[in-house]
This record gives C-alpha cells, structure tokens and sequence, in this order.
C-alpha cells in the first residue's frame, strides 16, 4: 500500500464530504478510493471514518490522524515546492478566478502587466460568476465581489463598487425620470433571473439601508442572466437595469446611459483578493499579490465616503 497516496485520499474523502467527492477530484475510480481509504484502516487497525449513506463522518481517532496526515503532506509539498525553485525565484503556473466582467474590464489589463514583468510565470484566468471552491478547483487566488463567507481564506481589500441605477437619455426622454424608489412600478425594468448583483434578482429591488431599507417590487419586461446583456438592453432603450459602477463608468462617461436616483443607492460592496490560508505563500503567489493589488485598488477606486459621489 501506498500510504501517502491512501493519506491523500483519506483527505480528499473529508475535504469533499464523500467517497464519491474525492474520486471526482482525484480523478481516480469510487472503487479504488473506498478501497484505499480501507486498506489504510486496516493497516492502522483502528476505524477513521463511518461512512452514512449521505455523508461521512469522522471518527474521534480519525480526527488526530486526519490532523497530523495534513501536517505531513503539507510539510512534503513545501519540500517539492522548494527543490522545484517556487520558493527562490517566482515561476510556474497560477490560477486565479473572477467574474466575467470584472476580470475583463479590470483584471485582465493587470494581468498582461503582470506576465511581463514576470517571463517564468504562467497564468491560468478562470472567468466565472459561479463562486468556485479554490482549494477543490486548485485555483490559488480569487478577486470576490460582496461580502465573504468563507472565514478560512485570506482576504485583501481591493476595493468598493456601486450598484447603480442607470437608463439611457432615449428611454428617459420618453417614460420621464424616476424621483424615488416606489416610481419604478411605472417603469420598464431589465431584471436578472438569479442573483448577480446583491439586492438585485427577480422582482424586487433594495434601496437605502438599515432603518431606511425598501424592497421596491418592480415590473421587469426582460429578464436576463448576464449583467452585460442587460446593459446592452438599457443602452438600446429597454428600460431601467441596476449594474455595478465597474461597467457603468463606461457608459456613463459615453452618455449611453445616466445615472438615477442616487441619493437611494444601498451601501457599497467589498472587492477582495482572497487565497487559501498556508504557512508560506508560494513566490509566484506573493509576486502577484504584490503586483496586482496597487493596481487593482486605482482601477476599483471607490471608498465608502464616497458613496455619493459620481462615478
């Protein structure tokens, strides 16, 4: 038995919660994971995991050995990292993940820079709106939009944005400009079908905050899943959309679009670089942060004293 490659997937079997996660993530077959992971007891002598018929459940003499399985293997990829040279000089490839947008409005142009002052490294840009698991999707950082869950990971803050309520002169010249909130039941408004902005899915819109929080129903003619395609709408006359300052800015500074009323915004939200918690950041990774996070911060400038101020 190969006891390193039955502690890796004993720890891949309760990083992802099942036998069936860690034959996904490894790419290995379920019968040979259950198999290792019970050659593993057997050689101990002692039960690591109960195995539910929904999930695992870690046994408390598991628990240790889990623990001291993560020092060891850790321990041994801090050793391969170091004879391969990550820890010497910055080189190898790096995976980040971002939204579509922002990563190609903002991230992108940072990361051409950063590919040319660093010719050893490789970077891999996952441009996704679905949050992914960085330790399970092996990616070694990723720019978040909103407020963070995840306690586990490090986070640096980037940034602010706005969520904003713009229309186009062409579609306001005809319907009339909105002068608070509860006016949008009179107007035609471009929605998303899922949660893309904060306080903005389906039928109802947040404006204000705390003690001066309302949940505006609105009455959507479209419905969309993409925050892009909904600024092409607005700009095209389609009606009213709420979108984020960081592809506002664009059209506002064009005059396809105008801003609305702004005085009703909710609070701004967070943007963070966020990377798994490790006892030594590879040097391709420290190389990153420290190039990208100056930049990011003058691309995404907004400060909470500013939340009036026009983009």
């Amino acid at each position: 038995m190969d006891r390193l490659e039955a502690m890796t997937i004993l720890l891949a079997a309760v990083d992802t919660g099942s036998l069936s996660g860690a034959s996904r993530q490894l790419g290995l077959p379920l019968a040979t994971v259950s198999r290792r992971v019970s050659e593993l007891e057997e050689h101990l002598k002692v039960r690591l995991l109960l195995r539910g018929s929904r999930k695992l459940t870690v046994t408390d003499a598991g628990r240790s050995y889990i623990a001291s399985c993560r020092r060891l293997l850790d321990d041994i990829a801090e050793v391969e990292r170091s004879a391969a040279g990550e820890y010497l000089t910055p080189r190898g490839e790096l995976t980040i993940s971002v939204s579509q947008i922002m990563g190609r409005v903002h991230v992108m142009p940072v990361v051409e820079e950063f590919l040319q002052a660093y010719p050893d490294i490789r970077m891999r840009v996952l441009l996704n709106d679905r949050r992914v698991d960085l330790v399970e999707d092996d990616v070694d950082v990723a720019l978040r939009v909103g407020e963070l869950a995840d306690s586990s990971m490090i986070a640096l803050r980037v940034g602010y944005f706005r969520r904003m309520l713009c229309a186009s002169p062409a579609y306001l010249e005809i319907h009339g400009l909105p002068k608070k909130p509860s006016d949008l039941a009179s107007h035609r408004c471009v929605a998303y079908d899922r949660a893309i902005i904060p306080g903005t899915v389906g039928s109802n819109w947040e404006f204000g905050s705390g003690e001066t929080l309302e949940i505006v129903p609105i009455a959507y003619r479209l419905l969309v899943n993409s925050v892009e395609a909904a600024a092409s709408a607005a700009v095209a006359g389609a009606g009213l959309v709420r979108m984020p300052s960081y592809l506002a800015s664009q059209f506002l500074e064009a005059g396809l679009l105008v801003m609305l009323l702004e005085e009703y915004e909710p609070p701004l939200d967070p943007v963070n670089l966020i990377y798994p918690n490790q006892r030594k950041l590879p040097l391709k990774l420290r190389a990153f942060l420290d190039f990208s996070l100056p930049r990011l911060r003058e691309r995404i400038c907004e400060q909470p004293a500013q939340a009036s101020k026009k983009v």
